[in-house]
């Protein structure tokens, strides 16, 4: 699936996470992040950092929604459920 620059910012916005937070995560640079971040329309990087950075969203609940019109969902799913349920948020 073609990752899109803005996917990328809004999946981090909608789980909450800072920039550090997915490039740790990710195994990427911050700097990394950074740069993708400011680019527009589709992704023009190596395939695996864009993957690492997609695999790390999606296992934190995310759902890349796309062609024509590139999105991010929250994934609602019962194991996001326990999740936040052992973390004590609801």
């Amino acid at each position: 699936m073609l990752v899109w620059a803005r996917q990328i910012k809004a999946a981090r916005s909608l789980i909450g996470w800072e920039q550090f937070q997915l490039a740790t995560k990710a195994s990427v640079g911050i700097a990394t992040i950074r740069r993708l971040e400011r680019m527009s329309g589709p992704i023009n990087a190596h395939f695996e950092t864009v993957e690492k950075i997609r695999r790390t969203l999606e296992e934190a609940g995310i759902e890349f929604v796309g062609e024509p019109s590139p999105g991010v969902c929250v994934r609602l799913t019962a194991s996001c459920a326990s999740h936040r349920t052992e973390k004590g948020q609801k």
